[in-house]
Order: structure tokens, then C-alpha cells, then sequence
């Protein structure tokens, strides 16, 4: 049986109800300053990406989570012997909107240290930079789903990322035609 890590270097992934990961996090986070869990539960992250778009002419950024129903959370929940503290079983299993720790139902596993490491480093990564919404490559087939050729499928053969255009070759009249599509107006076929 592998060591149990120190307290501060377990790290669980808990799976909540998908759409209300930032409301358990916030949840959690009153809940170890009221009931003064701040020795056992030391952090809790939702992890999140920044992605822009361009629609209709205009740039957007929004977030949008890497791990839709699942959260980390850093806490003290296996003692030396590998057995649950008891009253930091209690507080997680207590939290609305928790369903279970991923992997296994009735005994938590933490992750790894290097997998902590990676994923960690992976969502600081993402959170800092934006990455376009969608991600095109020159060569992709996709179909035209708005405008003047909805429902066309077309080859990409440029991509302008600062301006969210696509140019794309669609056959009209027997002809391969390049046309200026935004992101938002092809789907990959």
C-alpha cells in the first residue's frame, strides 16, 4: 500500500453537480471560515480556462470550465493509517452539491503529487492565456451552418485568429470558391 501523503499534500478531485462547481467552491470556502476548517481543508479550485471569440464582428472573452462537474480540493482527509478524519469526512460529505470523490465511493484516494503538479501548472497555464473558442487547421473539412451558404461544406484554407475569419473553399456552380466565414459560422464536419 503506497505512504499517505503529508496533510497538505493530499489533493482529491470531488465530482459535484455539473453547472454548480463555482457555487459549491464558494460554499466550501464560507463553510471552512464559519465552522473554522482552515486546518483541514486548505484549498479549493474550479478549474477554468479563458477563451475568446469572435461573433459577428465583435471579440468576447468568457471562462469556461476544463472539467465540466468536477472540482480539486486540497484537504487533510486520511490520517497516517490511511483512515478518514472524521471532521473532514463529515464537511465534505455535508457540502450541497457534492456527489462523491471521483474514483471510488467510500474511500478517497488522493492524486499524486506529480499529477497535482501537472494539472495545477495546466490550469494556472490556461487561466492566464486565452485561447480562441474554437479551433480550426488549415485542411479541416467543415459545413457552413449560417448565411448565404448554410448547409455547404468547404476545406479551410486560411485562418485570421485576430479577426476571427475563416476563409473557406465551398463548391458553387461546379466551382471551388474561396469565402470569408466567421468562427461562428462553420462547425467541423
Amino acid at each position: 500500500m503506497p505512504a499517505i501523503p503529508a496533510p497538505h499534500d493530499q489533493w482529491y478531485v470531488l465530482h459535484v453537480r455539473a453547472g454548480l462547481e463555482q457555487r459549491v467552491r464558494e460554499n466550501m470556502e464560507r463553510r471552512i471560515q464559519s465552522e473554522e476548517m482552515g486546518d483541514l481543508v486548505f484549498e479549493v479550485v474550479v478549474p477554468t480556462e479563458r477563451v475568446s471569440e469572435v461573433k459577428k464582428g465583435k471579440r468576447s472573452e468568457s471562462t469556461r470550465k476544463v472539467f465540466p462537474g468536477y472540482i480539486l480540493a486540497n484537504m487533510w482527509l486520511l490520517d497516517e493509517n490511511n483512515k478518514p478524519v472524521v471532521k473532514t469526512w463529515h464537511f465534505v460529505k455535508e457540502t450541497d452539491g457534492f456527489l462523491n470523490f471521483a474514483g471510488t465511493k467510500d474511500h478517497p484516494i488522493p492524486l499524486r503529487p506529480k499529477e497535482v503538479e501537472v494539472l495545477l501548472a495546466q490550469v494556472r497555464e490556461r487561466e492566464e492565456g486565452v485561447k480562441p473558442k474554437f479551433m480550426f487547421s488549415v485542411g479541416d473539412t467543415v459545413r457552413v451552418a449560417d448565411g448565404p451558404f448554410e448547409s455547404q461544406t468547404g476545406i479551410i484554407e486560411e485562418i485570421d485568429p485576430e479577426k476571427g475569419l475563416l476563409r473557406v473553399s465551398v463548391n458553387i456552380f461546379g466551382r471551388s470558391t474561396p469565402v470569408d466565414l466567421e468562427y461562428w459560422q462553420v462547425e467541423k464536419a
